[in-house]
């Protein structure tokens, strides 16, 4: 049965009338045993007070600026089931106590607050002109900048002395995030700012806007390039037998209604490669109680991009590895038409493993591809040209595609990598080995 109890403000030593800097909670909030309700500060110790109980809270009786001391009602706590005996809260050690307060006292009533040491993570380069000499802040707002990676020295406060409040920290967070998603992108990053400049002095202007793919392909290959370390491997795959095989097929299979493409090929090259280094068929998992671990998986969705008129999409095949390269081709021919006429479902578009970023029918040597996250890897391929390779003693010209594999390092060294561009290299000379 529910059972209401107003918590007080339990012993405090010989602290009275103090100050309440910051309430930490509110109405129809839920708490637990030794969550912290509110923060005090005298001119001697910053005190964090606990509930004894846990509960859904009623009503808040105390607010910032108010003065209190001990047994002030703070608030009304609403308790369900069993409670516990009622004994006195255990204030928790997280008081900065004045040189004027005996280390006994402080031992046996609070302690510690401020100036904890905090974990050795790196911190960048601070702007003087932001930096004050010391931020204020109580040890709930500290842990809850640490969990953002907040640097508190950029923030002013807007409490009682400047003291920085939950309500700071949200409000620098959300600018600087705003500050990434516009032209201003960096500054977050301890970066130069985004130079504004007056293009129309210069000359004649014109003002179009992004579509809404481009502007939200924009915003996932920007967060892509960020956070995953990327590396690219370059390497050339011969395919003077391959391309000669297609036009065949083509030629003598006309009867299919579907042209056969280098990219259906490249598909189920690709599988062979991707059973042999599985690392490269998988995700990073954060979720996993702290812990990261490798998700690998054991299908086979290869992503695609289009372009089209509205910006880059990304179909996706399924289950390549059990199609044959006339599915594979029909497949790729419906899923890019209903990309160019936009007309592609979600579904289309979700659960790839791996992609391929193909610009062979444009042009150009090499290029980085961005990974599309979650994703630990993408292939790009360049237009395949004419190059002298050196066989049987002597220079015989060669069909080479260039191939760009861009890796999450995270994941895959240098040395893996070679060896998935050098095996899907030899896939690809000689497609008997996919069967394989």
């Amino acid at each position: 049965m529910a059972e209401l109890k107003k918590v007080l403000i339990p012993d405090i030593g010989d602290f009275k009338d103090v100050p309440v800097i910051e309430v930490l909670i509110k109405a129809g909030d839920k708490v637990k045993a030794e969550d912290s309700l509110i923060t005090l500060e005298s001119d001697k110790a910053t005190i964090e007070i606990p509930s004894p109980y846990s509960g859904s809270i009623k009503e808040v009786l105390v607010k910032a600026g108010d003065k209190v001391s001990e047994g002030t009602a703070i608030l009304t706590l609403e308790i369900s089931g069993h409670t516990p005996p009622e004994a006195p809260a255990q204030i928790p050690q997280t008081a900065v106590a004045a040189k004027e307060v005996a280390a006994q006292e402080v031992a046996a009533e609070i302690k510690p607050v401020t100036n904890q040491p905090t974990p050795n993570l790196p911190q960048p380069a601070l702007p003087a002109s932001n930096a004050s000499p010391k931020a204020h802040a109580s040890p709930s707002i500290r842990r809850f900048a640490r969990e953002l990676g907040v640097n508190l020295e950029l923030i002013t406060g807007s409490g009682p002395k400047h003291r920085i409040l939950k309500e700071d920290v949200q409000a620098f967070v959300k600018a600087e995030l705003s500050k990434l998603s516009g032209a201003g992108m960096g500054t977050a990053l301890n970066l130069l700012p985004w130079p504004q400049v007056n293009f129309a002095k210069f000359g004649p202007v014109e003002l179009r806007s992004l579509t809404r793919i481009k502007q939200i392909s924009a915003a996932n290959l920007h967060r892509n390039w960020v956070m995953i370390p990327h590396v690219t491997q370059f390497d050339e795959a011969d395919i003077t037998d391959l391309e000669a095989l297609r036009k065949e097929s083509n030629e003598g299979g006309k009867e299919n209604k579907v042209k056969l493409t280098l990219l259906a090929f490249l598909m189920k090259a690709l599988i062979a490669s991707l059973k042999k280094f599985p690392e490269f068929n998988a995700s990073l998992d954060n979720n996993s109680g702290g812990e990261t671990n490798l998700v690998i998986k054991h299908y086979y969705h290869i992503g695609f991009a289009v372009d089209t008129a509205n910006g880059l999409v990304v179909p996706v095949i399924r289950d390549v590895d059990q199609k044959g390269i006339i599915t594979i081709a029909e497949e790729l021919t419906r899923l890019s038409a209903l990309a160019r006429e936009s007309k592609l479902k979600p579904t289309d578009m979700q659960g790839a493993s791996f992609t391929i970023s193909s610009l062979g029918g444009i042009g150009g040597t090499a290029f980085t591809p961005i990974i599309n996250a979650p994703e630990v890897a993408i292939l790009g391929v360049s237009k395949a040209g004419i190059k002298p390779v050196y066989r049987d003693n002597q220079f015989v010209p060669r069909l080479m595609l260039p191939l760009s594999l861009s890796y999450d390092h995270r994941v895959i060294d240098g040395a893996t990598a070679a060896r998935f561009t050098t095996h899907l290299s030899e896939v690809l000379t000689d497609m008997r080995l996919a069967l394989l």
